[in-house]
């Protein structure tokens, strides 16, 4: 049998080993025009800031080995062809057209598999091809950031706040440059985030010192020995960062007659098979389906293009092996923070379903136990039906198992009943004796049923821009409050063990909305204004940060 694959990376590699673990007759060729095989371009940012040691550290094995075509062509017996260009399919003849050391060859091929992954999104902004204008995809970009570093650059300019953007923007203040980070849209991470946890993540980053520009669109960069970039003011740079995002790269797939779907992506089945039953497709270069909702999406993660190798190649060996589709797990660690997310948000979800949400904060473990640290939580569910669809964490807690934990919750179909019986493990040095994960679903029970009267920041600040009466009710301690004043109108600070003492400095005729920086206490003083007659009470959903942030 003769495999040929197109692309060195993780689904072309995956594919080959796989191949080559349950057939060790194949012949099994890959094509890639650049120079790296079985590169984790997903290190680049740690490289840059100096936690990954070298590049080929990225192409190693957990035991060292460097995955070079020697490495490949020596335990495995698979022939990787680099610098090696794929000019066209011949669907007729079973035959890809290759061009190699300056001359052109054919591959034979009984299954072919594209693993072409993906190009960068290059914003239409003059200037924007200078060479002080670099992304961060390749070890190549990599290694020119840290020239410019090297050769005394001290500030950088960060386009386009996604994942990458993100991780570029903590690689380059680590390395001590000014970093400002421009964002066209309205709010960090704008596909994944909703506005409230995005802005909990603005805050941190500004906290260590990055510039911020949400809705700001770049108009023209111009070089003059360093960079001015022109984004509704005047910055500048000694060089620029873009990273707006990257596309399929399936401009061969669309040349050879296969079917190209409406984000760019090459169609495939679930058995990753395009319209040509001996072509296979995985990676950055296809669409998927988004589990929750059925429709195709964009979903350009390493652990996808993993498992697509795997299904390619079971079913090239004879099995029956399915992708059933994502949901959009995805995780980040930007600073001190980690930001997890899985499934919809809360915008996307109600485009499809009727839903709720709740905002919930916590410790990642029992409080006492050192080092513990803060989870903000949001739980996107089905109103009706109480199913979770969705979920975002933020904070410097364990966000990975929790999120982990929500993910599978979202793929088993679980309701909140569901999630506030999960058998979770327990132990000061991991968890609270209930899990964040628990005590979410808790809250949010209690929301629906009217036990937890909240109110969202956004209505907070509305209102005291209208001039509304109300009054915010802070029940820190009194070395809280001294410690970290809080510069809020029409607030008034009782200590929770004091309230009950304290009912009759507070107005029965005006809105309280109570709040503390997690939300617990917050909401046991709620229910003693409740039980003692105060009827207009809410309690600031999630805590005083939301608030703070606005």
């Amino acid at each position: 049998m003769e495999v040929v694959i197109i692309g060195a990376g993780a689904v072309g590699m995956k594919t080959a080993s796989r191949i080559r673990r349950k057939d060790p007759e194949a012949k099994i060729t890959v094509v890639e025009a650049g120079k790296w095989v079985s590169m984790s371009r997903c290190g680049l940012p740690y490289f840059v800031e100096g936690k990954v040691g070298g590049i080929n550290d990225l192409r190693k094995t957990p035991y060292g080995a460097i995955r070079d075509p020697e490495f490949f062509r020596g335990l495995k017996n698979i022939e990787v062809l680099t610098e090696t260009k794929a000019l066209g399919i011949d669907r007729q003849r079973k035959v890809l057209k290759i061009s190699r050391n300056g001359s052109e060859d054919e591959l034979n091929y009984e299954y072919l598999v594209l693993a072409t992954g993906a190009k960068s999104v290059k914003p239409k902004i003059p200037g924007i091809d200078s060479e002080k204008v670099l992304g961060l995809n390749t070890p190549e970009d990599a290694q020119r950031i840290l020239k410019f570093v090297k050769e005394g650059a001290k500030k950088a300019v960060v386009i386009g706040a996604g994942f990458i953007g993100l991780e570029a923007c903590e690689a380059l203040r680590t390395l001590g440059l000014e970093v400002t980070l421009i964002e066209a849209l309205d709010r960090l991470a704008p596909t994944m985030l909703d506005p409230e946890i995005s802005r909990l993540l603005t805050a941190h980053l500004k906290e260590k010192g990055v510039k911020v520009l949400t809705s700001t669109k770049v108009e023209k960069i111009v070089e003059n020995g360093g960079l001015k970039i022109y984004a509704g003011k005047e910055l500048e740079a000694d060089f620029a960062v873009v990273a707006t995002g990257v596309r399929p790269n399936s401009e061969l797939a669309g040349n050879a007659g296969l079917s190209i779907g409406k984000f760019g992506g090459i169609v495939v089945n679930k058995k990753l098979q395009t319209g040509d039953s001996c072509i296979y497709a995985g990676g950055d270069c296809v669409e998927t389906v988004n589990l929750l909702t059925g429709e195709r999406v964009y979903a350009p993660f390493g652990d996808v293009a993993n498992k697509h190798g795997r299904v390619i190649a079971d079913n090239i060996t004879g099995g029956n092996s399915t992708f059933p589709g994502v949901l959009g797990t995805a995780i980040l660690k930007v600073f001190d923070f980690t930001v997890g997310v899985t499934g919809l948000n809360e915008e996307n979800a109600k485009k499809f379903f009727r839903v709720s949400s709740v905002l919930v904060s916590g410790l990642d473990r029992t409080h006492y136990y050192p080092g513990a640290g803060v989870l903000r939580i949001k739980l996107v569910f089905v109103e009706r039906s109480q199913r979770l669809i969705g979920a975002q964490i933020v904070g410097n807690g364990d966000v990975d198992k929790r999120i982990d934990v929500l993910a599978t919750a979202i793929l088993g179909k679980m309701t909140l009943n569901d999630l506030e019986n999960l058998d979770l493990a327990y132990a000061p040095p991991y968890s609270p004796a209930l899990d964040p994960v628990i005590t979410s679903a808790h809250v949010a029970k209690n929301k629906l049923d009217s036990l937890f009267k909240a109110i969202r920041a956004e209505e907070v600040k509305q209102m005291l821009e209208r001039g509304e009466d109300l009054l915010i009710l802070d029940v820190r301690n009194e070395a809280e409050a001294k410690n970290f004043k809080i510069s809020l109108p029409k607030l008034v600070n009782i200590p929770l063990p004091e309230l009950r003492k304290r009912l009759g400095e507070l107005p029965k005729d005006k809105l309280i909305v109570v709040a503390c920086p997690l939300g617990l206490r917050a909401y046991e003083a709620s229910r003693i204004l409740l039980g003692e007659g105060f009827e207009k009470v809410r309690v600031l959903e999630g805590g005083f940060p939301y608030l703070l942030t606005l």
